[in-house]
């Protein structure tokens, strides 16, 4: 089925104690569509500059992803820079420059518009709610946020709330919108906002996801190399989403092989800089650790 993602299109510079990479294709929508491309056919809604490499463009459309509603203006593309400590368990932003992204209002193609399932990335809340006036009877939508936009537009982010199914925030931001410290409480608190299925980040320590009344919990991909986590929520967004989407379904058991999905994809994200890991990323290396990670877990 038809999966769209509205978010950021970025050159990213990133710098962790195991190297680093300079205006390396990065930005919400696209690890969020490289991840679900994997899976099902991918539109994505953007903003970049004039100055955005063309081989940028040629490297998304070879995965299948459909760059229609990818606008090149002129001006400077969205640049982000930031680093990382040996914990790798947090950004530390050296520079921000918004550039053409700062003027970004999303315009769906009218091609766009009949989307089965929806991501709304990581951006303002009220472009995010002019999305869904645009979009016609899909039939889940998921939304991320970040802690700027709760400190700074909790009102329209909470209006949003209420018209999405599935909510994807990291473990801060849950406690920073619920006013919960304990996890569990925090997405009880806030499946009662609106969303019938909460899902919180933990990092490194997996995710929890609440599904009604239901709670799932799954620990991360043991991993003994990561370099770069720039981008590990995006990805996993779009595996979640990406197999939602394939599926065609939205039962219980559906969403919990979803979260799996979107943590194997993730881990492959995390272990080269950037995106690059996922070129050659196949469906057959994410189920083999799929079968590796049930042997992790069974008991």
């Amino acid at each position: 089925m038809s999966l769209l993602v509205v978010g950021s299109v970025a050159l990213d510079t990133i710098k962790t104690p195991f190297g680093s990479v300079n205006n390396a294709l990065g930005g919400s929508a696209v690890y969020f569509s490289l991840a679900s491309s994997i899976f099902t056919k991918t539109r994505v809604v953007g903003v970049v500059g004039s100055d955005f490499p063309k081989r940028h463009l040629t490297r998304l459309a070879s995965k299948g992803i459909d760059i229609e509603g990818l606008k090149v203006v002129d001006g400077k593309t969205f640049r982000w820079s930031g680093k990382y400590e040996f914990s790798l368990n947090e950004a530390h932003t050296l520079s921000t420059e918004l550039n053409v992204f700062k003027d970004f209002r999303p315009d769906i193609p009218k091609g766009y518009r009949d989307s089965r399932y929806v991501f709304l990335a990581n951006i303002d809340p009220d472009l995010q709610l002019d999305v869904l006036k645009q979009v016609r009877s899909p039939r889940l939508v998921a939304c991320d946020t970040m802690n700027y936009w709760i400190a700074s537009k909790k009102p329209s982010l909470k209006k949003l709330l209420k018209k999405v199914d599935v909510f994807i925030l990291n473990d801060a931001e849950s406690r920073q919108l619920s006013g919960e410290p304990n996890l569990f409480k925090a997405a009880r608190s806030i499946c009662s906002m609106g969303p019938k299925t909460v899902i919180i980040k933990k990092g490194e320590h997996g995710s929890l996801m609440r599904y009604g009344k239901s709670i799932f919990i799954s620990p991360a991909y043991p991993l003994e190399a990561i370099y770069d986590p720039t981008g590990a929520g995006d990805s996993f967004a779009g595996g979640f989403m990406g197999y939602l989407s394939q599926s065609g379904r939205c039962d219980k058991q559906t969403l919990r092989k979803a979260v799996i999905c979107g943590t194997m994809v993730a881990s492959f994200g995390v272990e080269k800089f950037g995106t690059e890991r996922f070129d050659g990323l196949s469906s057959k290396e994410i189920r083999g650790r799929m079968r590796a990670f049930d042997s992790c877990v069974k008991f």
